[in-house]
Order: structure tokens, then sequence, then C-alpha cells
């Protein structure tokens, strides 16, 4: 009966050791360096970087073979003709079937004349306040924003003024366009701020999102706007998302910023990337609000940001591509003083 019990007691151990294995080889268990630790690191990096071409290239090819960005980051006619069953990324049995309804609205092939060179990469951190970065952001030759930002006067020295593709998520339409069911005057008036540029819009990501991202389109349509309405396509954001949790990035959805510079590292030479900074304090240790034109924090349940900084600030240091986490006018005060 003893020797039975033990027999037993180990078969349970056993049991319970193999589903802590499965549980963390699903949800693994890692620590977040703090911000404090952050602020150190990259004080202790500098400002010297230099671009790794063999790391570059590298990095193209890898994103070249899963996701394809030249080809497919948007929806066009040729990757997606009529009949085709588009799988939203974001959920889970709901898809779209090119009609005769949407097949017109895509876009023939990609637009962009490819290879693009220098890329300015630009999220909404609140790092890029009182940054000084605007003109060297709008010195790129091809600049991508995040979810239609402000570029109002109170933040181009920080911010710049130019754009040439822009990502439109479907949840602003809704919270701040009434999800254009009521009038369209007000969002197509918004959307001169961005001049001629590419509308990124995820209209396949989740359901809910098609029809106020197709209404979008036709009020840029209607308005005769001089802007190009591209759809993202959900096999690129599915690809892309799968690329990055293989290198350790485990939240429920990248985010949009992510999503942008996994573009611009397959279609750039160079690429550089500016408020991208998820910590509470900046590099002299004081309080930064999560944007540079608010402190509305994102759902945690559906992006890991740390973890994204994490592989991006990887990257920099590999020489793939520039983070700037400091202020871009005191670097050219020093350079000026060079001279």
């Amino acid at each position: 009966m003893v020797s039975l019990r033990c027999h037993r007691s180990k078969y349970i151990w056993a049991t319970l050791g193999v589903l802590a294995l499965l549980w963390l080889y699903i949800f693994p268990v890692y620590r977040i360096p703090s911000d404090k630790e952050m602020v150190e690191e990259v004080l202790r990096q500098g400002q010297t970087w230099s671009r790794n071409q063999t790391a570059v290239e590298l990095y193209r090819k890898l994103l070249t073979d899963c996701c394809n960005p030249k080809r497919m980051f948007a929806v066009t006619k040729e990757n997606s003709p009529l009949g085709k069953v588009l799988w939203y990324d974001g959920e889970f049995y709901h898809y779209h079937t090119v009609t005769n309804e949407t097949y017109p609205i895509f876009v023939q092939d990609t637009p962009l004349q490819l290879p693009l060179k220098r890329c300015s990469v630009v999220g909404n951190g609140g790092v890029l306040k009182h940054s000084g970065c605007g003109n060297e952001i709008d010195r790129a030759d091809f600049i991508m924003r995040c979810n239609l930002p402000p570029l109002s006067k109170d933040y181009t020295d920080d911010v710049g003024t130019k754009t040439h593709l822009v990502s439109a998520n479907p949840s602003i339409i809704e919270k701040s366009f009434q999800n254009l069911l009521w009038s369209r005057k007000s969002f197509v008036e918004s959307m001169k701020a961005y001049g001629s540029s590419y509308i990124y819009i995820p209209a396949f990501s989740m359901k809910p999102g098609t029809d106020p991202s197709l209404r979008a389109y036709h009020a840029l349509a209607d308005s005769s706007s001089n802007q190009t309405v591209l759809f993202a396509n959900p096999d690129f954001l599915k690809n892309v998302g799968i690329f990055w949790k293989n290198h350790g990035v485990h939240g429920k959805r990248l985010s949009t910023g992510l999503f942008l510079v996994s573009l611009a590292l397959g279609l750039c030479e160079e690429v550089t990337a500016y408020g991208f900074w998820p910590f509470s304090v900046g590099l002299d240790e004081r309080p930064v609000s999560h944007h540079y034109y608010d402190n509305i924090l994102p759902s945690s349940r559906f992006h890991a940001m740390p973890e994204e900084f994490l592989q991006l600030w990887h990257l920099h240091k590999s020489g793939t591509l520039r983070m700037r986490v400091g202020s871009c006018a005191k670097e050219r005060m020093e350079l000026k003083r060079e001279k």
C-alpha cells in the first residue's frame, strides 16, 4: 500500500511538472527592466550610433521571407483578386470575400517607388515633447506616422510637418468621427493635415472595423481628396505578428508603431524611429506623458509596449535601425559647436 501511494505521488508530481513546463512555454516568465534600468541602459549606450549594413540586409531578408512587405503590405488588385477570401487577422472565423463592391477600391499594385531610401517612423510617445526633432524627421525621404496624430503648430517643432503615409485605426474613426455615420466633413477636413499622403487603414483586421474603413475611403474619394487609401493586408499583419512573437513580443496584438517599423525595415534602406518610449520617465528621469499630445494609456490587454521597445532597442544596438530617444535639438547644438 505504501509503495502504491509513493508511485501515485511521483506520477502526480511528474504530471504537474509537465503541465508547469507547458504553461511556461505558452506563457513564458520574463522580467521587463524597470523604467530606471532602461534609462540607465540608454544613457550607457549614448548618442553614438553607426549603421550595420549586414544587419540591415539580414533583417530585410527575414521580413521578406516571412511577410513579403513589398508585395503584401497593402491589399491590391494583384494580390487580392475577385473572389479571394481575406481572413481577418484580429479575430477567428471571420473573413471578407472580395466582391464587385470592394475590388474596384483596391489599388492595382504596390504604389510606392521602391526601394525607399531614408525613412522616419514617428510614434506618438510623450518623449517627443520638447525634443526638437521636427526638422530631422522632415529631412527623411519617406515619413510614416501612427494613428492620425495631431500636427498643429504646437507640435511641429518636435514632430515635423511632412507625412507620406499615416495609419488610421478604425477605432479612431469610431471615437473621433462617430463611425462617419452622421457627417463626413470634419473627417475630410482633419485629413488635410497629412497632405497628399497614403492613408493606411486595417479595414480587414476586425469585422466591426470594415464598414467605418470603407466609409473613410468613400468620404475621401467623394471629396476629390489628393490622398490615396491603402487597406492593410490582413495576411501581412498576421505574419508580422507571428514574426515578432517568435522574437519575444507576447502581447495579444502588436502596436501600430511596430507594424510600421516592420514595414519600414522591409522597404527602406535606412530607418530612424522617433517617439517610441513606453516608460514613465525620460532620460532626465522626469515624468513623461504617454503621448506627446495627451496621457491616455493604452489597454495592457492588447499591447506589450515595453517588450516591443526592447526588441527595437536590440535592433538599434546592432545597427539595424536608429532609435531617437533623447533631444534632437541638443545634438544639433553640439554639432554646431564642433563645427
